[in-house]
Parts: C-alpha cells; sequence; structure tokens
C-alpha cells in the first residue's frame, strides 16, 4: 500500500454498547431502561433531500479538492459485519487492504447464523436444504434470491467454525441455540444462531475482536470518521473510492476491487417514503444503526448497479417504551426488547384483549395489530401484561427489570393507568380459556396458551422497525451487478467490474435472524475472491 500525505491512519476502539438495539434473547426486558435515539434524528435532519429525488445526483469532487491518496489492492467501506468479516479474510489472504469507516467504530451482529457448522452438528441438530429453501421463500413472499440462501446454506458453517476459533484465541466462548424441544408453533423455528459469550466487563466485543485480527495479519489498514463520497469509476470498473476526512478529501485507488457494505437505509426517511411509502406508516420507533441512510446504496447505484424493485422493512410489535409513555406514539426515545410477543398478553387502554398474540412473533402480523390500536386510541400506546413464567424467571437471574411491577393485576394496571377491575376481569377470561384448552375470543393455541400467574409486570410497546430490506443485486460471489444486454431483445444481470456488496446494502436476503447471512458469509466470500482478483459468476 502506498500513501501520499498520509494523515493518522490509526485503529479507534469502539466501546462495547454503543449499539441502538440488541436482538438477543438474554437481553429481553433490559429495554425497559430507556435509551436516547438521537442519532437517527439527527440523520434524518442532515439528508437534506425530499422523497421525490433521494437519489440525487452523483457528487462531484475536483482533483484540486482531494489532500491524500492511497493506493491499494483491495478496498472495504465499511467497517461494520460485514465489512469486518471481509476484512479478515482478505488480510489472511495476503492481500493490502483499506477500511473507510464512517464513524470511530462498527458494530458487528452477534446473533450470527449458520449451517453445519461444529457446534451445530454438536447438537446433533440437523436442517434440510429444499425445506430451508422453500420456507424462506414462503417467508420473502417470493422476493429473495434463493441462490444466495443455497450459498449461506452452504458456506455458513466454515464461515462459523472459522469465527470460533478466532474467538478461542481472544477466550471468547461461541454457543449455539440448539433447539433441544419440539413445539406446536406456526412457523418453523430453525436453530441456526451462534452468539459470543462476550466478558461481562465490555473489555471485548464483535468489533473489537475482528478489527484487531484483521490488523494483526499485518495487511489491513482502518481509517475511521471517513464517510464515502462516491465510488471512482473507469469505463465500467470502480477502481476506488473518494471519501471525506477530517482535513479534505481523500482517494483511496484500489487495484483488486471495493466492496461496499455500509448498511441500508433505515434512517433515511426520504429513502423509505419513495421506496417503501407503507411502512413508514406503520411503526413508532426507529431501532435502525445511525449510519444506515443508504449512502452506499446510491454510490453502488450511481455506478450502474441494479437495485431489488420491491422494498420492504422488518417490523416488530416489540418497541419498548418508558412506563410514563402512554401520551402518545411517537416518543423519541424507547429499545428494542426480543421477548416482546410471547407468551404476553396485549391489552387496549379500555383494559381489553384485541389480538391473537400467538402468531409469528417477528411478522408484520402482530406489527399491524398493534398499529391498528394504536391508530383507534389516537396514538397511544398498546401494553402487555406479563405474566411470570419460568422463560421470565430465568431473565430475572440475569438482568434487573424495572418495568412496573405487582403481585397482582389490579396493582400493576394501576400503575401504568389501567382500569384494575377491567384488565382483572380480562386476565380471568384468558386464564379460563387456558383451563378450557380454547381461546373462543382469537384462536390462540398450543405452547402460546400460557395461564396468567403472577407476579405481574406491564410494558407499553409499540410498532418498531430496525432494518430495511431490499438493495444492490448482488451474485453469489459478492459482485454488484448490472443490467445488460447481448443486443438481442434480452435483458439479463451480469457483474459490476470491480465492485462488490454485502449486507444490508444488498438485495432480499433475510429471514428472522438470519438478516446476516449476506454480510457474514458473502462478505466473507467477498474478500476471498478480491483477493484472486475476482471468480468466475
Amino acid at each position: 500500500m502506498s500513501t501520499k500525505h498520509a494523515q493518522g491512519i490509526s485503529r479507534r476502539s469502539f466501546l462495547a454498547g454503543t449499539a441502538l438495539a440488541s436482538t438477543g434473547a438474554v437481553l429481553g426486558l433490559a429495554g425497559c431502561a430507556p435509551k436516547e435515539n438521537k442519532g437517527a434524528e439527527e440523520a434524518n435532519a442532515e439528508t437534506g433531500s425530499t422523497s421525490s429525488d433521494w437519489l440525487g445526483s452523483e457528487p462531484t469532487v475536483q482533483e484540486s479538492d482531494i489532500v491524500e491518496t492511497i493506493d491499494t489492492e483491495f478496498l472495504i467501506v465499511g467497517a461494520g459485519t460485514g465489512g469486518l468479516f471481509a476484512a479478515c479474510a482478505a488480510g489472511e489472504e495476503g492481500i493490502e487492504t483499506f477500511v473507510l469507516e464512517k464513524y470511530n467504530g462498527g458494530v458487528v451482529r452477534d446473533d450470527v447464523g449458520g449451517v453445519n457448522s461444529r457446534l451445530q452438528q454438536e447438537s446433533g441438530y440437523t436442517m434440510d436444504l429444499q425445506e430451508y429453501l422453500l420456507d424462506m421463500n414462503h417467508y420473502a413472499a417470493g422476493q429473495c434470491n434463493l441462490n444466495l440462501h443455497k450459498t449461506w446454506y452452504e458456506k455458513s458453517g466454515e464461515t462459523i467454525d472459522w469465527y470460533e476459533t478466532v474467538l478461542d484465541q481472544y477466550g471468547v466462548k461461541l454457543w449455539h441455540e440448539a433447539a433441544e424441544e419440539k413445539h406446536e408453533t406456526n412457523y418453523k423455528h430453525w436453530a441456526t444462531g451462534h452468539s459470543p459469550a462476550w466478558p461481562e466487563d465490555g473489555s471485548l466485543n464483535g468489533f473489537t475482536v475482528l478489527s484487531d485480527y484483521a490488523e494483526k495479519t499485518g495487511h489491513v489498514t482502518f481509517r475511521y470518521n471517513t464517510p464515502m463520497v462516491k465510488l471512482v469509476v473507469e469505463g465500467d470498473k470502480v477502481v476506488g473510492a473518494i471519501g471525506k476526512g477530517e482535513n479534505g478529501y481523500i482517494q483511496v485507488n484500489a487495484s483488486k476491487g471495493v466492496l461496499v457494505s455500509t448498511g441500508g437505509y433505515g434512517i433515511n426517511v426520504d429513502m423509505q417514503k419513495a421506496l417503501q411509502p407503507h411502512t413508514t406508516s406503520l411503526y413508532g420507533f426507529n431501532s435502525a444503526q445511525p449510519g444506515c441512510e443508504g449512502d452506499g446504496i446510491k454510490a453502488c447505484l450511481w455506478a450502474g448497479a441494479k437495485m431489488d424493485d420491491t422494498h420492504s422493512s422488518m417490523l416488530f410489535d416489540r418497541g419498548g417504551l418508558p412506563a410514563d409513555s402512554l401520551g402518545g406514539a411517537d416518543c423519541g426515545v424507547g429499545t428494542l426488547f426480543w421477548m416482546g410477543s410471547q407468551p404476553w398478553l396485549k391489552v387496549n387502554l379500555n383494559g381489553e384483549r384485541f389480538c391473537n398474540e400467538g402468531r409469528q412473533y417477528f411478522g408484520r402480523a402482530l406489527a399491524i395489530d398493534v398499529l391498528a390500536k394504536q391508530n383507534e386510541q389516537d396514538g397511544k400506546e398498546v401494553v402487555l401484561m406479563i405474566p411470570t413464567t419460568p422463560e421470565l424467571e430465568k431473565l430475572l437471574s440475569v438482568r434487573e427489570i424495572v418495568w412496573p411491577c405487582g403481585d397482582t393485576v389490579e396493582e400493576v394496571a394501576e400503575q401504568v393507568g389501567l382500569d384494575p377491575a377491567k384488565v382483572k376481569a380480562t386476565v380471568e377470561r384468558y386464564n379460563g380459556f387456558v383451563e378450557a384448552g380454547l381461546d373462543e375470543d382469537f384462536g390462540r393455541s398450543g405452547e402460546h396458551l400460557v395461564p396468567m400467574t403472577g407476579p405481574f409486570y406491564a410494558a407499553p410497546v409499540t410498532v418498531s422497525t430496525s432494518m430495511t430490506i431490499g438493495g444492490v443485486k448482488i451474485n453469489t460471489n459478492g459482485e454488484a451487478l448490472k443490467l445488460a444486454s447481448s443486443g438481442k431483445g434480452d435483458v439479463t444481470l451480469e457483474p459490476v467490474p470491480g465492485l462488490y456488496a454485502t449486507g444490508e446494502v444488498c438485495e432480499w436476503n433475510c429471514a428472522s435472524g438470519w438478516t446476516v447471512l449476506s454480510a457474514v458469509t458473502i462478505g466473507r466470500i467477498a474478500g476471498q475472491n478480491a483477493a484472486a482478483e475476482g471468480s468466475a459468476s
């Protein structure tokens, strides 16, 4: 790597706990402690565009404005989950790699999905490829790229094994969510999750481990606080990118390609309104990462890449709010917590149930149920009535819960402003259904028909979103794709020379907790392919 006018290239430590949301079950109701979500608000205010011109024109940067030029082999834009897995892979292959990151560090998802890892095999859990692909196609309403899912299915195990080996070097163990018991559910549970057991003192996290490992290969250099402005294209080939640092523009020339791993557009309201206006009318709390402004997607499109025609978002019914937030949905504070759907009751401001709480835990169905009721209540949140269950007791052993609590239903109902007598009647009616084995009001059944027993907790919740779905088209090598024609009237997709993409910046490839399938597995593949100067598509 050669550098002209080099300035302060160094790794910045990123403190644990800076992520705005956590989706690990162990965190559960830790979301009771409100956290401000200022990053999204500030980023939205800075976009300066309208829904009709969300893409805009590619910025123009004069050569005279570039204060620093860096020559490398492989450039990665974004030091999140996908970018770091790619950086480690490229570093191991021995190619000079430069990483541009918008902030002073990145965030790596803890729950990483994988198939046929050593840990999964040890648990005895097996999966069927065809059943899995059919399920994913169903979840995505036919919108996902099954080739990407197949690649994840076949390649993710070795990536997880690699990750386990790396973590072991840092004294961190990886555990697998083995599905040991069979339950009656209306959705398939795939036991693919692998999560690191990070030290309680917060000294290590995914970013600190992977960035340190990448640097120790001797081939990876990080530059922080330097957002990408645009890609550099010569002819039809992407040959680098321009970023904006503290002292002006820098240009990074990359002889073996550029990987864009900058996330989606979860906090870019203009893009959401243009590409999926239905979503903006659904959620009341946004837990997307502050950097998810869609800038990477835009840069890829300016370079000729093709984007998904259909867009959506991950919606949940578990946007946790402070106990005093019953005054409106747009509360400005809150957190995403995992155990918001089952087996708890949802009640309206009259203390009455209004839906089957046992529907798919991650799906729009539950979110829309909550939204509809909020609209009826002039935007005021619904309330979860939470019983004491074995799952909750396990949670209480590791985490303090700060939601209102009471030994009786009446006591906790009064604390959140609900009519104690009405809530008591609702709970008693529901418990009668549990005893009879039939929910006559909403058809809740199976493992979801759980008795309400005290002590009781109560939590106001709203509809939340955490990420966007829909982005740059890619192939199984991680190469970004563009429209092409042979001149005979046919239209195909072919790679944009020199351009890779991974993670949320890419096309539909998610289902529940596997939203990182492209980031982790395809990111690593992209790093390996860049080392070989690309591979056959």
